[in-house]
């Protein structure tokens, strides 16, 4: 696993890359704030219901929760499935709405 910041994760997304960027939190918190990441909540990571990231192993995965703890738990485990590119953001949510605000 390896870490991003919300600024380098924001200069990415505004440079228009395509970036595989997974939001692991519960879906009411998704509901109150996201950065259009695709929503997998931990859970179904831990109960390795990933079939719709299975086409992903070897492709970079951008991984976000609300601090950054949950985000760390669901690249630990992708990696023990496989997955070979795993990024943590740094400080999740509350960073970018600290950092770079609610856009």
């Amino acid at each position: 696993m390896e870490i991003i910041s919300v600024e380098e994760l924001k200069a990415r997304m505004d440079a228009g890359e395509t970036l595989n960027v997974i939001d692991v939190r519960e879906p009411e918190e998704y509901a109150e704030f996201n950065i259009g990441a695709k929503l997998i909540p931990l859970g179904k990571i831990q109960s390795m219901q990933i079939d719709e990231l299975e086409d992903l192993k070897n492709e970079e995965l951008i991984i976000h929760c609300r601090s950054g703890k949950r985000s760390a738990t669901a690249c630990l485990f992708l990696e023990a499935m496989g997955f070979t590119n795993t990024k943590n953001v740094e400080g999740g949510m509350l960073a970018w709405q600290e950092r770079i605000g609610n856009k």
